[in-house]
């Protein structure tokens, strides 16, 4: 790693973050690509590809947790480390900082649900009407008798209580 005018110069395949490491602090791709990969139980799995203006480790400035993935470069990379006193000091400058991470943050939310989604199985088809009719038609689909209207109910309680 060498140091540049703004940022590290990272060499391909070195580390910028690794999985497990104590966190605090962002990053900015300036320069080249970068690769994500996560430990798993049967090996390293690749997440993703980050590109110049990609931002990442960004959850590490609102908690002090453990980074959730490895990240490292592809070819040279050029990265700008980002402290969480700069970052709410920059906030503070320029407060759509603070809308354009949240905006980040949620495209990726998005992304994750549709991902999750696309893996769990298919649910059946939705239930028949059959429970909405019998229920408009004064039926208790649970016993199948007539249901007794509010009046009934009431005098019954009263009765019970009795």
């Amino acid at each position: 790693m060498t140091e540049g005018a703004l940022g590290k110069v990272y060499g391909s395949g070195e580390h910028v973050v690794r999985q497990g490491d104590k966190g605090d602090c962002m990053y900015v791709v300036q320069a080249g690509k970068l690769e994500v990969m996560r430990e798993e139980h049967d090996g390293q799995v690749r997440i993703g590809i980050m590109n110049a203006g990609d931002i990442f480790g960004e959850m590490s400035i609102f908690e002090r947790e453990v980074r959730s993935a490895t990240v490292r470069a592809l070819g040279e990379a050029r990265v700008l480390t980002i402290d969480k006193k700069t970052f709410l000091r920059r906030v503070q400058e320029d407060p759509a900082l603070a809308f354009n991470l949240v905006k980040i943050m949620s495209r990726r939310i998005r992304m994750l649900t549709e991902e999750i989604a696309a893996m769990k199985p298919k649910t059946s088809p939705p239930a028949s009407k059959g429970g909405e009719e019998e229920r408009r038609a004064g039926r208790d689909r649970r016993h199948g008798r007539e249901r007794r209207t509010g009046a009934e109910r009431r005098a019954a309680s009263g009765r019970a209580h009795a």
